[in-house]
């Protein structure tokens, strides 16, 4: 790149026929490249970009403002433009697709219309490289990074007015531009490198007095440095870049500064094997080999400085391109460090400094070949043309999360995060969710200390038959790493309130999660779930669950379980009945709150037929639960001409399950007083006796249907038999008094 002293100054009509021609030709080509990404769905972290329910309304985009921690980062003019876009889209992806594509072709075009400000040749190339090149796929076809591609519209669009201040010294285009600068920043700080950048064009102009270039930057650094400032103690103490994970000395990050410089520099100039989350590296002074980046960094800097006397082009792209990634070489933490020190985003607009000088070589090299102008043309479009088609295979994986994850793997299986959000993609998918827990599995040998791996690795075995204990060892293993993780001592509670024996520890466990989170509704149901066992805790147990649904009053699983723990409360019927009916209102077809709601009303004077109406309408979700059709059975037994029915629902509960007694027991008592049923109801009854010999209610029922067949000597045998298991059983001993004082 020469100096701008070998061009002559032009300032061209950016909005003329030409102009919109360029635009019309990069929103083509920008289309056609990322449309593939366009049929995209939600990528990981989309959910704390896209506008959730807590922001939507106007409060909401007051909190998005004045509310630090309210979205994931505070950049509130990107998420006004969120909330914005929502209002619009809603949750159609494609718009949000389509608006990251625009914001990239804006940038695009202000990149141009700069260069052309400065008399740089091959401006609408160079622009129309930084459109297609695929290092800029993942802040484009990852919704998640539209503070790249918005910020970068507002940083491009201050520098273009500033240029423009620079001629005039007007106070309009001047203070413009530091509007746009500072929405900017509040789009994405990384862009509090433009005054920086603009002093470097300003050097390779071949001026720089303090008084006209450097005096009016200087509240534009003091902006850029309190944003930087703010953003960085934001990454530390609201989104976790800090710790064991981030630790590094000096030296370290020294050298972790050349080898970044250097690996983006690679990528720009052959885009190879790009990927979503790239291998971490382990900084080692101690290895030789290290030191090869930083010698080879600091090699290509002295050569530059050198080449600087003769033209100033290189070593002012290479100070734009290192400068601007300055805020992610090393020196401060980004949370992204932790599983990778480079991402293709992070250079979306460091690129500029490669991109535009690699233009003006290809445009050189060009017209030195000799060829014709439509050749030349040709030959200058064949770059685009193939980092066009570059773009449009890299936009493939940003399809729908799992085609991200699993390409993300392919290239890079020690990727662990992939693996763990691959993992979280299937296991609600009951024919992926063994793989799920080979996901979490693999997160864990790779990354031993991922302490929501080992929690959510637990909440998988605990939905496995007989692995419990399992469970319960992945979720003290994540309370060992982060004694503080409310969610972990919630599911260890939960997992210990299954076995025997552990009720006061579970019940610790949840109280410490409760006591870390107090607005843990789940944590608060499962108290009041764990409660309810004990007769004494009833009344803790309902406070509890009513706490949960003050937090949650939409959760139909908490009106379920508090309607569970009323009906054991004497003289709670109604209000058991009032939230079955709520629960269902939320849940229209809940199996169970239909069951035992017809449980709660059959308890209710006058209320047997609903009873019966719920336990069909249960029954009409799952018809082979045996259960249901025995209390349906039990219903229609108390109603007037329906023993028939009742007989039937037995029937069909002894088919699911042959060996309940307590049916064969029921279906017996049915059928010994129907009419000329009692030769049926016998072999009810002793298959009662038989599945339960230690019943006494079933040898009593057998004695007393052998009485009234005639049969009293073994009548008699049964009556006893239940006395000698209940000594205290009135209508057993009742009935053999009456045996035996009969002649």
């Amino acid at each position: 790149m020469a100096s701008p002293h070998a061009f002559r100054p032009a300032k061209p009509d950016w909005a003329g026929p030409g102009a919109l021609a360029t635009a019309g030709l990069f929103l083509a080509a920008a289309l056609a490249a990322y449309f593939p990404a366009l049929r995209g769905g939600f990528l990981w972290d989309d959910d704390a970009h896209v506008t959730g329910l807590p922001l939507r309304s106007l409060h909401g985009l007051w909190r998005i403002w004045f509310e630090v921690g309210a979205t994931q980062q505070y950049y509130p003019v990107l998420h006004s433009a969120f909330w914005v876009e929502h209002r619009i889209w809603g949750d159609s992806v494609l718009g949000y697709h389509l608006t990251n594509v625009a914001l990239h072709v804006a940038a695009a075009l202000l990149l141009v219309a700069i260069l052309r400000r400065l008399s740089f040749p091959a401006a609408t190339l160079a622009g129309l490289v930084f459109l297609l090149h695929p290092v800029c796929v993942e802040s484009v076809a990852w919704i998640s990074e539209q503070k790249n591609t918005l910020s970068a519209v507002f940083y491009l669009g201050s520098a273009l007015l500033y240029l423009r201040f620079d001629e005039t010294r007007g106070r309009g285009p001047y203070f413009a531009a530091l509007v746009l600068f500072v929405l900017a920043l509040l789009t994405k700080s990384v862009t509090a490198t433009l005054p920086a950048a603009l002093l470097v064009i300003f050097w390779w102009q071949g001026r720089l007095s303090c008084k006209r270039e450097v005096l009016p930057l200087l509240p534009w650094f003091v902006i850029g440095a309190a944003s930087g400032l703010f953003t960085a103690w934001t990454e530390a103490k609201l989104i976790g870049a800090e710790g064991a994970g981030f630790s590094m000395t000096a030296l370290q990050r020294l050298l972790l500064a050349g080898r970044v410089v250097l690996f983006y520099l690679g990528k720009l100039l052959w885009p190879a094997d790009l990927t979503f989350i790239y291998p971490r590296w382990t900084v080692d002074p101690a290895q030789a080999s290290q030191w090869l980046f930083l010698g080879g960094a600091l090699a290509l800097f002295a050569a530059l400085v050198f080449q600087a006397r003769r033209a100033r082009g290189p070593l002012a792209s290479f100070l734009f391109f290192a400068g601007s990634l300055f805020p992610v070489l090393g020196f401060v933490n980004v949370y992204p460090f932790l599983f990778s020190f480079v991402a293709d985003h992070f250079q979306y607009l460091a690129s500029i400094g490669v991109i535009v000088p690699a233009a003006w070589v290809l445009s050189v090299a060009s017209m030195r070949l000799g060829v014709g102008t439509a050749a030349r043309a040709s030959l200058m479009l064949a770059v685009p043309a193939l980092l066009g088609v570059l773009t449009f295979r890299q936009c493939g994986m940003y399809r729908d999360a799992e085609s991200l994850y699993r390409t993300t793997i392919m290239r890079n299986p020690s990727a662990w995060l992939m693996h763990y959000n691959l993992a979280v993609t299937l296991e609600n998918r009951p024919d992926r969710f063994p793989e799920a827990v080979a996901e979490y599995e693999e997160t864990l040998r790779l990354k031993p200390d991922h302490w929501a791996a080992h929690n959510n690795l637990g909440s998988a075995y605990l939905r496995m038959s007989g692995r419990s204990a399992d469970a319960a060892a992945q979720f003290e293993e994540a309370i060992r790493i982060n004694p503080s993780f409310a969610e972990a001592q919630n599911n260890l509670g939960v997992a210990l309130g299954r076995g025997p024996g552990n009720h006061v520890e579970a019940v610790a466990h949840l109280r410490t999660a409760i006591r870390l989170r107090p607005e843990y509704d789940g944590a608060h149901e499962n108290l009041g779930v764990q409660l309810m066992g004990e007769p004494r805790s009833l009344d803790e147990a309902i406070m509890e669950l009513r706490l949960a649904l003050r937090l949650a009053p939409e959760n139909p699983e908490y009106h379920y379980n508090l309607a569970n723990a009323l009906l054991l409360q004497a003289g709670q019927g109604p209000g058991a009945v009032a939230e079955y009916r709520e629960a269902l209102r939320l849940r229209p077809g809940y199996a169970e709150a239909h069951s035992n709601l017809g449980a709660a009303l059959a308890r209710e004077p006058g209320h047997l037929p609903e009873a019966v109406s719920e336990y069909e309408a249960a029954l009409r979700l799952v018809p082979s639960n045996a259960a249901v059709h025995v209390n349906l059975a039990h219903a229609l037994a108390r109603l007037p001409g329906r023993g028939a029915d009742a007989v039937s629902e037995y029937h069909a509960a002894l088919t699911l399950d042959p060996s309940d007694a307590e049916t064969h027991l029921g279906l017996g008592v049915l059928l010994a007083d129907m009419p000329g049923r009692l030769g049926d109801a016998l072999p009810e009854l002793e298959a009662a006796v038989s599945l339960e010999p230690g019943s006494a209610k079933a040898q009593y029922c057998l004695g007393f249907g052998l009485a009234k067949a005639g049969h009293r000597d073994e009548a008699a045998r049964h009556l006893e038999r239940a006395l000698e298991i209940d000594p205290g059983f009135k209508l057993a001993k009742d009935a053999l008094a009456r045996i035996k004082a009969t002649p």
